[in-house]
């Protein structure tokens, strides 16, 4: 059977650049598709009440509900009008466990979750971010999370609900993952070498502080004088974040030990170390 996984893209995290590319990286399996409705960069009703609109004419087998601060009003109506319509959902958003309450609810809940706890928001003061700046965050943000780990484990989590539908499970049937990305779960099986280790555990730990650094420029500090270099030193830290991956990735090239687990036309994913090989 060919498995239809939606993606309801609300406003943007790093997570929802590569969501769905990360289930099929080379555009050939043959056991599913995917269909992506996005908000845009904004989260008013209406605009989500258009992604809602969409995936419902669809008709996913599950849909991946992807956005910043999952926990908020509009992402929350999202996936309850999703659910109410039968289709079972996984939120994937940035750290919501500080806010003890509302992430308690979203455990218990029968709504799957992923919790992005690296995928930091960004200094979004206008003194300071234009477009190229904006992109530029985006594009170190999205290597931490590749070559730390964290993006492989969040692909593994939903092949896993894809290979449940492949069985004849759905709706409640599913079991969805509940997962809150913490620097050992991201690093968990991706290194050889113990620097690479290290630095890949430094780069994960320095993006996931960056998030607390542009809320005190962006919300908690009013004098632009002091929140510009505030939430540029934030985004100095994403780039530092990014450098130490680079380096970490470097070791493991030295060491012929980079992790590669490609996706077959199946959606079995096989895997292999040495550059010169074939993935089995």
């Amino acid at each position: 059977m060919v498995v239809k996984v939606g993606i309801a893209k609300l406003g943007n995290i790093a997570s929802g650049v590569m969501g769905e590319l990360l289930l099929d990286e080379r555009a050939d399996r043959e056991d599913m598709i995917t269909f992506m409705a996005t908000s845009g960069t904004k989260l008013q009703p209406e605009d989500i009440d258009r992604v809602v609109s969409n995936m419902k004419a669809w008709g996913p087998d599950f849909c991946i509900v992807v956005s910043p601060n999952g926990i908020l009003p509009g992402p929350v109506k999202a996936r309850e009008d999703l659910a109410a319509a039968g289709i079972p959902c996984i939120v994937i958003t940035d750290d919501v466990t500080t806010k003890k309450e509302q992430f308690e609810a979203l455990k218990a809940s029968n709504f799957g979750y992923i919790i992005m706890k690296a995928d930091a928001m960004i200094g979004a003061r206008r003194e300071f971010l234009d477009p190229i700046e904006m992109a530029d965050y985006n594009g170190n943000l999205v290597k931490v999370l590749s070559i730390t780990g964290a993006f492989r484990k969040m692909q593994m989590e939903l092949d896993k609900v894809i290979d449940q539908v492949k069985e004849g499970k759905k709706g409640a049937d599913l079991a969805l993952p509940k997962v809150v990305m913490t620097t050992d779960k991201a690093v968990e099986g991706e290194f050889s070498n113990p620097y690479a280790l290290a630095k890949a555990r430094a780069a994960y730990e320095i993006a996931q502080s960056v998030a607390g650094v542009n809320v005190k420029g962006c919300f908690m500090t009013k004098e632009w004088e002091k929140y510009i270099p505030i939430v540029a030193s934030a985004h100095e830290m994403m780039r530092q974040a990014m450098i130490l991956c680079e380096e970490a990735r470097e070791l493991e090239k030295g060491m012929d030990a980079v992790i590669r687990k490609p996706h077959k036309k199946t959606g079995e994913i096989v895997s292999k170390t040495a550059l010169i090989s074939k993935p089995e």
